[in-house]
């Protein structure tokens, strides 16, 4: 152990501490904007900045340990003046148009310049400028950027995949697509965790919100709003609701409010995709000797593309069943249509995901099986949907529980759990114990896939066949996994995979909270939905035995194919083509 003084509180911390930690030991808090525990540790932004008795200069309390009988003095004169100078330097080469920025209000810079009481500015304001497909999903705005770095070290460390890095020389030096390249030229999986890492509005999801308002203003068109599993376990958070109280049923009431016609649960279709993917499956195991193992999950259209960018000879090991969302889409505009008999034209499809990348998958042209455009006409966040929320002026701590429409509402706890990591894989081998054995499983029999470890594996019997199966949450992870299988050290049956660490309840599109993970937090209030629900089997739910009965017939049939079912090889990775900044 070491002991110290800070801010004249003595304390004892262990060796190997860094002062940022030590301080926060004794509830002190030192402004910081570039740092991120075990990712980015580099000092660059300097607001971390203390003072030591005995030492002229400043140092960094994120990158420097402590020191047996050290006084650190956080707050001196000598610091807020350099820290001051430091944030006024930054501010100096940042757009500081708050008004209109998508982080207002939730920037830490925005924070540390009000803290530190600057409302004015000495040094002159040169801002960079620099070209960006803006219909891109993902939108970075150059004169925004502090240059802290995390975009860099989130995707290099965590994710594996290098999107980032620093560009030009001396105080030309700026962030930028590494390797010279415009981000659809990149291999970027549009997986958002370098927006959820941003302190500031530098990157941000591509803003849809006006299309749907102006299909609402429509009174030609029926809009269909989908709700993914993950929504549930987050939308609250920004507006300070209770877990409890943030409900799927209360946001159903403030969409209504807001104008939306029906409002379904993308639980539906996740139950429709574990019939299909489940069945699958189960088809490749009767012919292992031709069949391509291990299976992949395919829920997840960041995973897709890394599948594609990085690993594209793997690409038939994939499932071709299409994900939830784009299930939903299809079975909107074919059988919903029908139920309504109105013309699939007039129906408007929205689905509010936790995932920026379901934007780029709702645009790829293949999606477009019902006939009538995409299937997913607008994808939206759970960013985007609190803003729809704010901009109606909509008090949600006041609203009522509202049920979801019918027959698309309905869902079981096995499509609640698919945002969390591991949840597909559980929801899935649920139902393939009950096509093979004919009976219920105990729905806890495979939680052995749960928990926030970037990835597991197991091993189950499935009818006395032995069943090894693994689950990766983070594209850093997966590509560890993806590695040890082509080696041949590695060999399972089915892989589940999500591109965000944790699943969808760390998706790109959830609400940020600056130096918090959710993702855990998130996934606990999905498992204790499961747990209560009467239905926890998909292939026990009531609306999707109906829409077999009475349209697609069975999983794997010649309509499924055709609408709930893709060729991932046909999957463009730039289809969207934009205007540029």
């Amino acid at each position: 152990m070491v002991k110290l003084t800070i801010d004249h509180n003595t304390l004892e911390v262990p060796k190997g501490t860094t002062i940022l930690n030590a301080a926060k030991e004794c509830y002190i808090d030192i402004p910081n904007l570039c740092y991120l525990k075990e990712v980015n540790e580099i000092g660059a932004c300097r607001v971390c900045s203390v003072e030591i008795e005995g030492r002229e200069r400043l140092v960094t309390a994120c990158n420097n340990l402590v020191e047996e009988g050290m006084v650190v003095h956080t707050n001196s004169t000598k610091v807020r003046e350099a820290r001051r100078t430091n944030v006024e330097l930054i501010l100096s080469q940042h757009d500081s148009n708050c008004a209109i920025c998508v982080r207002s209000g939730n920037c830490s810079l925005q924070s540390i310049s009000n803290d530190l009481g600057i409302i004015n500015n000495a040094y002159e304001k040169t801002l960079p400028h620099a070209r960006w497909t803006e219909s891109f999903p993902l939108v970075r705005n150059y004169e925004k950027c502090i240059k802290c770095m995390r975009c860099i070290q989130v995707c290099d460390k965590v994710q594996d995949l290098h999107i980032w890095d620093i560009a030009n020389t001396g105080s030309r030096t700026h962030v930028d697509v590494s390797l010279n390249r415009r981000i659809e030229e990149s291999d970027c999986a549009i997986c958002g965790q370098c927006i959820t890492h941003c302190p500031t509005g530098a990157l941000r999801e591509r803003d849809d919100t006006d299309r749907v308002f102006d299909a609402l203003a429509n009174p030609e068109m029926i809009t269909v709003v989908q709700i993914a599993p993950a929504i549930r376990s987050a939308w609250g958070e920004h507006f300070g609701l209770e877990r409890e109280f943030a409900t799927v049923q209360r946001l159903a009431a403030a969409l209504r409010r807001i104008g939306f016609d029906y409002i379904f649960d993308t639980n539906f279709s996740a139950d429709l995709t574990i019939m299909e993917e489940g069945s699958e499956f189960l088809e490749r195991l009767k012919n292992k000797e031709t069949g391509k193992f291990p299976m992949f999950t395919s829920c997840c259209p960041g995973w897709i593309r890394f599948m594609k960018t990085q690993y594209p000879d793997m690409l038939d090991h994939l499932s071709t069943a299409k994900s939830p969302q784009q299930m939903f889409g299809a079975v909107t505009k074919s059988y919903y249509a029908q139920l309504l008999n109105v013309d699939p034209a007039k129906i408007f499809s929205v689905s509010i995901m936790p995932c920026i990348a379901k934007k780029y998958e709702a645009g790829v042209p293949v999606m477009n099986s019902a006939g009538s455009g995409q299937d997913v006409d607008v994808v939206l966040t759970t960013r985007e949907v609190e803003r729809l929320i704010k901009a109606e002026r909509i008090d949600v701590k006041h609203l009522p529980e509202e049920e979801l429409d019918m027959p698309l509402g309905v869902g079981t706890g096995a499509a609640v759990i698919f945002g969390a990591t591991g949840g597909v894989m559980e929801a899935a081998l649920r139902s393939a114990y009950y096509l093979v054995t004919g009976e219920n499983p105990d729905p806890d029999a495979f939680q052995d896939v749960r928990g926030k470890e970037g990835w597991k594996e197991s091993t189950f019997d499935l009818a006395g066949s032995e069943l090894k199966v693994a689950v990766a949450s983070g594209l850093g992870n997966t590509r560890k996994l993806m590695d040890a299988i082509r080696r041949g050290e590695a060999d399972y049956d089915f892989v589940e995979i999500m591109a965000c660490p944790g699943g969808c309840t760390g998706g790109g599109g959830q609400p940020i909270f600056e130096g918090e993970e959710r993702a855990e937090e998130r996934a606990q209030v999905l498992y204790g939905l499961d747990k209560v629900d009467h239905l926890r089997f998909s292939h026990e739910n009531p609306s999707v035995l109906k829409c077999y009965k009475d349209y697609f017939g069975s999983p794997l049939s010649h309509k499924s194919h055709e609408l709930l079912h893709t060729d991932h090889s046909k999957w463009e990775l730039n289809p969207i083509k934009g205007k540029e900044k």
